[in-house]
């Protein structure tokens, strides 16, 4: 009886063995396909990551250049708002001054128009003054 059941628990101490031995190799082999799968997910993340990485500072880069010219373009509004500021005034001046002497000028005229009005009316009289002068005479 006892070597029966000796021979039984070995059998089954055998039997246990060659699961724990399979067992064993499944985890083996589960352990070294998990790792592969990581280790190729890590690599997939490393290339996303470079990909993201050298696009970032590309936008950056473009996004610098972008900054850099709104700050030029900035400066030269405000340097061309102050020139059209300079030249507005500059033609206000201007136009004030030519305002000035045509309103001058027109006085001036005004007054030659009047002068010789008044200096036609002379003539016109010693004209007729002559005039009746000549009649009377003749």
């Amino acid at each position: 009886v006892v070597y029966e059941h000796r021979s039984r628990l070995e059998r089954s101490l055998q039997k246990e063995r060659g699961e724990h031995k399979k067992t064993k190799e499944d985890f083996l082999v589960y352990k070294l396909e998990a790792q592969e799968a990581l280790n190729k997910e890590k690599q997939d993340s490393m290339n996303r990551y470079g990909a993201l990485s050298s696009q970032h500072k590309i936008l950056k880069n473009q996004h610098d250049d972008v900054k850099k010219q709104l700050l030029d373009l900035q400066l030269q509004h405000n340097s061309l708002k102050l020139e059209h500021r300079r030249s507005l005034e500059s033609q206000s001046q201007k136009l004030a001054q030519l305002q000035q002497e045509k309103d001058s000028e027109v006085t001036n005229l005004q007054d030659t128009v009047f002068k010789l009005r008044e200096e036609s009316k002379l003539l016109r009289k010693a004209h007729q003054e002559v005039h009746s002068q000549l009649l009377s005479a003749q």
